[in-house]
């Protein structure tokens, strides 16, 4: 292995490091504040780090898409992910959150047969099946109750994984500035709605962490630009299940949370389905547009936007 791969494989790790830490003040926050609230005020702060990058945008145009059926889906799911992402962190033990976010790829894999005309194969089938599986020994159902934070989990994994795939379909045909202002926009509006239903007054400290939220996820996807830039993306994005270490410590150690056996079993199997289909991809196993390895997946929020995207703002030509 290269300078450059170690170099890159070290960024991905910071990288997913700081991803763990901006859920981790989502969870501290969500024990006094409804999690649409966090969400809102996250991406208000956003705005002026996002609008920095987004003014490097070298093509001339406007916010009208030029695929608007599309792009409107696409600003859903990627609210939507959001929402059940805020939501489960704020909810479920860490652990348990990331185990389910995981099957991000697996459901990416499935997406990409109706969306990117991809043929997948037996062999990422039983991969699927197999990371599915592991999804179900997560959940538990029937020996656990399942509650709105799992369902908000899943919701959140589909989401991000269609926004990802969009993203994918629609390829440079849409500016960077197009795919994610328009999800910003629709984030504010939707989730500052929801303050006249429910809204709690925030200490100045508290609302300044939801600053460190918008900063973190922003700084966590530049490292990631790097690492894609410095390595292979089949070494790269297996580094996002260093999450579940994260979550483990930060778990145990700030909040009590055991790692449980169904949870580590299940990540487990997750994990390694994940990993099988980064690697059938990269071995060239009946795959034209390599959607998993591609999309650069980590549950996407607009705290935290599509690491492919920033890239193609940040270094056009890449």
């Amino acid at each position: 292995m290269g300078a450059e791969n170690i170099r890159g494989a070290f960024l991905a790790l910071l990288a997913m490091g700081l991803y763990a830490t901006h859920d981790v003040v989502i969870k501290v926050l969500g024990a006094s504040y409804p999690s649409l609230q966090i969400l809102f005020f996250s991406s208000l702060l956003s705005f002026p780090l996002v609008s920095m990058v987004l003014m490097r945008d070298p093509t001339s145009g406007t916010l009208r898409p030029a695929h608007p059926g599309w792009v409107a889906l696409r600003t859903l799911c990627g609210v939507v992910a959001g929402m059940g992402g805020f939501y489960a962190f704020s909810h479920l033990p860490l652990a348990q959150v990331y185990a389910i976010l995981f099957a991000s790829p697996l459901l990416v894999t499935i997406l990409s047969i109706p969306l990117l005309g991809e043929r997948v194969g037996a062999h990422r089938w039983g991969a699927v099946i197999m990371g599915l599986i592991g999804v179900l020994i997560v959940l538990r159902p029937g020996t656990q109750p399942l509650s709105l934070g799992h369902l908000a989990a899943l919701i959140g994994a589909v989401g991000s994984s269609t926004a990802a795939v969009i993203v994918r379909k629609l390829g440079r045909s849409e500016r960077p500035l197009v795919l994610i202002m328009w999800p910003m926009l629709g984030n504010f509006v939707l989730t500052g709605a929801s303050l006249g239903l429910e809204y709690r007054p925030m200490e100045l400290p508290h609302l300044a962490l939801t600053g460190v939220i918008a900063a973190l996820g922003l700084t966590a996807g530049f490292l990631l630009i790097q690492a894609y830039r410095m390595s292979e993306a089949a070494l790269v994005a297996p580094m996002q299940y260093s999450q579940i270490l994260w979550a483990t410590a930060y778990g145990w150690f700030l909040f009590g949370e055991a790692l449980d056996t169904p949870t580590l079993v299940g990540a487990t199997i997750i994990i390694a389905s994940g990993i099988y289909i980064v690697w059938r991809e990269r071995s060239g196993g009946n795959s034209t547009n390599r959607p998993a390895t591609s999309a650069r997946l980590r549950n996407e929020t607009v705290t935290a936007p599509k690491t492919a995207l920033l890239q193609r703002l940040w270094h056009p030509r890449s």
